[in-house]
């Protein structure tokens, strides 16, 4: 059992940044992938990007790449997603989600567990 509580979320305006932490419970973290998702009223959840077990690998969408770094910590069960140059179509309720696997994929099905997310709103 993995419980995850995010953090971080806010108002900000375009091309600025914020830090997104997710806190995660439990004694198996290490053993999962970690991702991060971002939902829209009315649209479905998308992929922003994942994690594996190690840390050793990152993927992305390709609407954030270059701009947006996830990284981990173990011993602190700690994900985090930094976002930079943000842009308007950034906004929405971002998600941290535990995989049931240690590498991770894009599908929403993957993911077992997910946190309650944060609001992230950038402004023109």
């Amino acid at each position: 059992q993995v419980q995850l509580v995010e953090s971080g979320g806010g108002l900000v305006q375009a091309g600025g940044s914020l830090r997104l932490s997710c806190a995660a419970s439990g004694r198996t973290f290490s053993s999962h992938a970690m991702g991060w998702f971002r939902q829209t009223p009315g649209k479905e959840r998308e992929f922003v990007g994942a994690i594996n077990w190690s840390g050793g690998s990152t993927y992305y969408a390709d609407s954030v790449k270059g701009r947006f770094t996830i990284s981990r910590d173990n011993a602190k069960n700690t994900v985090s997603l930094q976002l930079n140059s943000l842009k308007p179509e950034d906004t929405g309720v971002y998600y941290c989600a535990a995989s049931r696997f240690l590498d991770p994929a894009q599908q929403v099905n993957t993911y077992h567990y997910w946190g309650q997310g944060t609001q992230v709103t950038v402004s023109s």
